[in-house]
């Protein structure tokens, strides 16, 4: 196990992100950052803080229930009412992006019904894609082979991230 982020590192790109997007949605009144179930959720739940705490946009987060490895054979579930989120500003998260699958089918959820605009941040970029998606705000673009895996851990006081 090879540490790429240890905590302060980790702590600086998430707190980086934070203000990148209040810098791309200052004219937002509101935002809806959304969270793929896990590491996703977590992240998503960190960024609404440093966004609340610096700024006046009211931010709505929830969680994107989806089945990482057969997306395709379950619903993807979103913990607020999809409703909501017509004609909003939505923020995807995800803690890691490598092949592109999770963001992918997660994004088609956000495209059945009109949208203002629709963004993702990853704290990873692996660069490995084989689903046409992009992170609009990466914390680290890391270039790996397919065989390592990248693992965030978001232990509290602890966040860190590392390579297997």
């Amino acid at each position: 196990m090879q540490i790429i982020l240890n905590h302060t590192q980790t702590q600086q790109k998430i707190t980086r992100l934070g203000h990148e997007l209040i810098e791309n949605c200052f004219e937002e009144p509101h935002i809806f950052i959304g969270g793929i179930t896990g590491n996703g959720f977590e992240l998503a739940q960190r960024l609404t803080g440093i966004i609340e705490k610096n700024s006046s946009v009211t931010v709505t987060c929830f969680e994107i229930s989806i089945d990482k490895n057969e997306p395709w054979n379950h619903p993807v579930e979103l913990s607020t009412d999809q409703k909501a989120l017509r004609k909003g500003y939505i923020v995807l998260v995800d803690d890691v992006i490598n092949s592109g699958k999770t963001l992918q089918y997660a994004l088609v959820k956000f495209l059945e019904q009109p949208t203002k605009a629709i963004k993702t941040v990853v704290l990873v970029d692996r660069k490995h894609r084989r689903y046409p998606v992009k992170a609009n705000f990466v914390g680290l673009s890391l270039s790996t082979t397919l065989q390592d895996r990248v693992e965030v851990d978001f232990t509290k006081g602890k966040t860190k991230a590392f390579l297997l």
